[in-house]
């Protein structure tokens, strides 16, 4: 008999941010396909996806307009190079992701990840500086607690000491400031501006901080700073993007146009890896010179621009236009914050925090051997849904197409399984923990 896909994954796979010896000691869920927003394992059980598959997917799974356009490319070429070549759905892309980005962001350069959007923006402003004769400029400020991913020069930007610690050594200079803290800002900008190339921040939304948000008008001084020392901006907008926060772009919301915009995660819908470095004219044109020059922005991905990725992206966009998506997603919004009072409210939550479809429900501080979050998502998927931890923050990120009824549903799902882990945690196992005992 030929080994299950489970047996098979505990033999051979390394997971992301997961502690393997646990991973392949316990049951774990496989999920065979997807219909809307719904995820269902290999015995056919129905989850809710509470966090869009890790917050890209915007429209639900199966979308038949985003299925067709994958399909209609794969009978034209599944992959072609850019380097010296070009194809009508990366143009077409570029061109209608210029058009509905914050004002002056003209130019578009693709790549796989939201990591390697923020690595080519942060690369884009140092080659920016260094080519006007600014050699100084070599280090970045970035917030206190900012996830920016996983590639080193992200790390180096980054601020979540459990992520990025140990990787000290490896990093580039980084000055980092509190969200909020306008004055330390002022205040580096005013001391450091020639030595500083660039300010990146997450829109609004700080995700994987634990979904923290920014005081209001805090972009806005940001980005005002900024242009005032002639440093640049980087909203790094790969999850906030499309739709999360309840506008296309969380910078609409304060009316900022960063100098370099990072996109990933919803870009396909969630279908297929692409991310995009949006950049403006200005930062264009320093790029621009004679061949001898070696003004030339030397980065690229063998997959950059990949046409499957664009087409899907396409797609995607379409059906925010005929599906109205974000007109029909403030009342779920409304909705989504009406049913979280009774949550926060309650005696195991310290506090909710959140934006738009961006939620995060805080259990406070535990013993961390004693793992509450996880404890909350055995016991979530055991009746009926997927969410994630960030420590002991359980994250609420569904798909922008739920459908109300679901989201009351999704909801239920985790206040009851916050009550029952919370239960559970003085027996020291979860429901779901002694019922496979």
């Amino acid at each position: 008999m030929s080994e299950s896909p489970l047996e098979l994954d505990q033999r051979h796979l390394w997971h992301p941010f997961t502690q393997q010896r646990e991973w392949t000691a316990t049951e774990q869920l496989v999920i065979e396909r997807g219909e809307g927003t719904d995820l269902i394992d290999v015995d056919g059980r129905r989850y809710i996806d509470g966090v869009s598959s890790l917050w890209c997917n915007v429209h639900g799974h199966r979308h038949p307009m985003i299925d067709a356009a994958v399909r209609d490319q794969l009978d034209r070429v599944a992959h072609t190079t850019m380097l010296g070549l070009t194809h009508p759905a990366a143009a077409e892309l570029a061109a209608r992701l210029a058009a509905i980005a914050p004002p002056g962001l003209e130019r578009v350069f693709y790549s796989e990840s939201g990591s390697s959007a923020v690595e080519i923006a942060l690369k884009m402003a140092f080659q920016y500086h260094r080519q006007r004769g600014e050699h100084s400029r070599r280090s970045f400020v970035t917030l206190t607690e900012a996830y920016h991913g996983d590639t080193l020069g992200a790390v180096s930007v980054g601020g979540i000491d459990l992520f990025h610690g140990a990787f000290e050594p490896l990093l580039f200079e980084s000055h980092r400031v509190d969200p909020g803290d306008l004055e330390r800002l002022e205040c580096l900008l005013d001391f450091h501006a020639d030595e500083i190339a660039a300010v990146i921040v997450e829109p609004l939304v700080q995700g994987a901080a634990g979904i923290r948000v920014q005081p209001p008008g805090f972009l806005r001084a940001v980005r005002e700073l900024t242009s005032r020392s002639d440093v640049l901006m980087i909203a790094d907008e790969v999850a906030t993007g499309f739709g999360r926060t309840g506008t296309m772009f969380a910078c609409e919301q304060e009316r900022v146009s960063p100098d370099l915009l990072c996109l990933g995660k919803g870009l396909t819908g969630g279908y297929l890896p692409l991310a995009a470095t949006l950049a403006s004219e200005r930062v264009y044109a320093g790029f621009l010179g004679a061949y001898e020059d070696y003004r030339t922005f030397f980065h690229g991905h063998t997959f950059t621009g990949n046409p499957l990725g664009c087409a899907a992206a396409l797609a995607s966009l379409e059906v925010f236009e005929r599906e109205q998506t974000l007109l029909r997603l403030q009342p779920k919004i409304r909705l989504l914050g009406e049913l979280l009072e009774p949550i926060a409210a309650m005696s195991e939550v310290a506090e909710v925090r959140g934006r738009g479809f961006m939620v995060g429900i805080d259990l406070g501080d535990h013993d961390p051997a004693l793992r509450l979050g996880h404890r909350v998502v055995l016991e979530a998927r055991e009746r009926g849904a997927i969410v994630r931890p960030l420590g002991e923050t359980i994250v609420l990120m569904p798909p922008l197409s739920i459908s109300k009824a679901d989201l009351r549903r999704l909801v239920g799902i985790v206040a009851e399984s916050i009550r029952a882990a919370g239960a559970s945690s003085l027996g020291g196992r979860s429901s779901a923990e002694l019922a496979a005992a």
